[in-house]
């Protein structure tokens, strides 16, 4: 009897194991099907007509009508592991001044550059004297002239 326990016991376990290590996937942002990207035609598609074709953007550029950027990206984890980006798609919509698409490119994974963000802190110039320490360091800081106009 214990060793059907022992067995039963065993083979819940090795089950549980082997769950814990099937992947699991996520899916970050949007990125518009190729079918309704084929209706965006360069040359004749406006900015105003893109919403209602593909959806607003996951981004934009930074000056007025220079571009839409839809971004997609599916990660996946194993088990304990860290989790790993296996796909990753962009579409970049470029306009004309007259705000018509004047090109569609859409770039993978392989294009990607891991780009290296510097975190620039300002110290403050305030030093680390409380409020009160302020308040009593300025009590004879007064000259007559100040009073005077």
């Amino acid at each position: 009897m214990t060793a059907i326990r022992t067995l039963m016991t065993l083979a819940i376990l090795a089950v549980l194991g082997l769950a814990a290590c099937a992947p699991i996937y996520r899916n970050h942002g949007y990125v518009p099907p190729a079918l309704d990207l084929a209706q965006v035609v360069p040359g004749q598609t406006t900015v105003d007509d893109l919403p209602a074709l593909i959806g607003r953007p996951s981004a934009q550029g930074l000056l007025t009508g220079s571009g839409w950027y839809y971004v997609g990206s599916r990660w996946r984890r194993m088990g304990a592991a860290a989790s790993q980006e296996i796909d990753r798609s962009v579409v970049a919509i470029s306009f004309a001044p007259t705000g018509v698409v004047s090109n569609v490119e859409t770039f993978g994974l392989e294009r990607g550059r891991v780009v290296t963000l510097s975190r620039r802190v300002t110290d403050g110039s305030v030093t680390e004297i409380s409020l009160i320490g302020q308040l009593f360091g300025n009590l004879g800081n007064f000259q007559a002239g100040d009073f005077i106009d």
